[in-house]
Order: C-alpha cells, then sequence, then structure tokens
C-alpha cells in the first residue's frame, strides 16, 4: 500500500479495497485512490472534502509506501 502526504492536503491512499470503520460505520470501498483529510475541517471526516483549499492548511508532502512480507 502506498500513503501520499499531498502537500498542503490529504492523504492519499492507494491499493483498491478499503475497509472504513468510523464509529458504529463500516464500509467496504472499492476504488484505486482515497484521500483522507490531513486538515481536521472537513465536513465528511475521514474523507478529504477540499476544505483545506479554502482554509489555507498547509504541510509538507512526503510518500510512505507499506511492503508486505
Amino acid at each position: 500500500m502506498r500513503l501520499e502526504f499531498v502537500e498542503n492536503g490529504p492523504i492519499r491512499l492507494e491499493g483498491g479495497r478499503f475497509r472504513v470503520r468510523v464509529g458504529e460505520r463500516e464500509e467496504v470501498l472499492e476504488k484505486p485512490r482515497l484521500s483522507l483529510c490531513r486538515c481536521g475541517a472537513s465536513a465528511n471526516k475521514p474523507f478529504c472534502d477540499g476544505t483545506h483549499k479554502r482554509i489555507g492548511f498547509q504541510a509538507p508532502g512526503g510518500v510512505l509506501e507499506v511492503e508486505g512480507d
């Protein structure tokens, strides 16, 4: 799995199948990419809704790659 920390933006996960649990809610999403809120202001947490652009969120970019055994 690859996580990209977009400069001044969300965390993007690449993988294809994601099981998301938030409180009592659980869903499985089949997508090539998923964007998660990093600014804390999204109205659709944990997902990014683009609010980071409006509020001027700033953070450096980076990449984290998780390798299986």
